[in-house]
């Protein structure tokens, strides 16, 4: 040691030049003195994948390895791996980085701005990967439920940062819900046109239901954009589109909201099962793709209350509900409650002590 590298190599397939080489690779045991091989695979993998990010901003840059574009793509947004690169491969990523840096090859001191590590996918608690053998072709499923539901059960089955369990009957189940989403479109395009959102004179169903699609949109933007969380996201949905079946299509502005409400249950769900939402959004007779409409705002006025479903608790069990103004106070809410026959019937005979109201969620009468 020190062993010297040529300079006058040869790049000729995918190996290695040195492996070519015998003034290279054959030499004398410096202990022995016998002939002897060196080693030809000088250049560890990692030296490779722990600054491709910056190659990418800049692929055709010859001298230096990167050019002035690398400040641009750099610090990468966000970076998506799996939890088995956590450690090496982002530790290596951030050494190369400071040392493209310090070189003044590129001027962030940081190689990513945020993180999201994957969990694993698991057959009988075991890694499914392609070198075990038991990764599995999708392709049966592809063609039995549609890539959509795929996807989709893929991302419902837990949070992106954990492993689980694959199981085809979650597929199952997407397609299903896919189906019964196309079905709920197919049957409010067929009722006819939808007049204006009329916000004013709708319904307590229709209010209902629009703060129902705005808590989906709010959820959703925090799911994709803070939280990470895409299987909330399909949960959200699947909530969202419960409420449009239930929601009765027998007044002009109940079928207003629920049109606001499909077309934010499409939107939402757009990134994660973009084929069958594209195909419904473009029945619904918009023109524009769906992958270039902007993503809506949230209608916090939507969101507010008039009257919320309060439980009745006598002494810490739950005895009934009943529907209050959502600003009621506590004495309005104590003669509500006690007015509710099964709670009268719990407090029958016994003197209330004290009734006490949490805003918004329960009321509890205390009463011996």
């Amino acid at each position: 040691m020190p062993v010297v590298l040529p300079t006058d190599v040869k790049f000729e397939g995918v190996h290695s030049p040195l492996t070519t080489m015998e003034s290279f690779y054959k030499t004398d045991c410096p202990q022995c003195g016998k002939e002897a091989r060196r080693e030809t695979d000088t250049f560890d993998t990692f030296m490779e994948s722990s600054w491709y990010y910056a190659r990418f901003a800049s692929p055709d840059a010859n001298e230096p390895m990167v050019d002035q574009r690398v400040n641009y793509w750099t610090p990468v947004d966000h970076y998506v791996g799996g939890i088995e690169h956590a450690i090496l491969h982002l530790l290596y990523a951030r050494f190369y980085h400071k040392l493209m840096r310090d070189h003044g090859l590129l001027a962030s001191d940081e190689p990513f701005t945020r993180l999201l590590m994957l969990g694993m996918v698991l057959k009988d608690g075991k890694k499914m990967s392609k070198s075990a053998g038991d990764a599995g072709n999708p392709q049966h499923l592809l063609e039995k439920y549609g890539a959509d539901a795929v996807r989709t059960a893929m991302i419902f089955a837990a949070p992106p940062d954990q492993s689980f369990e694959w199981s085809e009957a979650g597929v199952e189940g997407q397609g299903k819900f896919c189906k019964r989403l196309w079905t709920l479109v197919q049957e409010h395009i067929s009722a006819g046109p939808v007049p204006p959102l009329d916000i004013p004179v709708l319904s307590d169903a229709a209010k209902l239901l629009r703060r129902k699609s705005h808590e989906t949109l709010q959820r959703a933007d925090d799911d994709y954009g803070r939280r990470l969380q895409l299987n909330t996201v399909v949960s959200g949905v699947h909530e969202l589109v419960n409420l449009i079946s239930r929601t009765a299509p027998d007044d002009l502005q109940n079928r207003a909201s629920i049109d606001e409400a499909i077309k934010i249950a499409l939107v939402v769900l757009s990134p994660i099962a973009p084929h069958v939402t594209q195909a419904l959004w473009a029945a619904l007779g918009e023109v524009m793709p769906l992958v270039q409409v902007s993503w809506p705002a949230v209608d916090d006025n939507a969101l507010v209350q008039d009257r919320l479903n309060l439980v009745i608790q006598v002494n810490g069990k739950v005895r009934g509900h009943v529907d209050v103004p959502a600003d009621i106070d506590e004495e309005a809410a104590r003669e509500l409650a006690l007015g509710v026959e099964n709670v009268a019937r719990f407090v029958d005979g016994k003197t209330v002590r004290k009734a006490i109201l949490i805003p918004g969620k329960l009321i509890n009468i205390v009463a011996n």
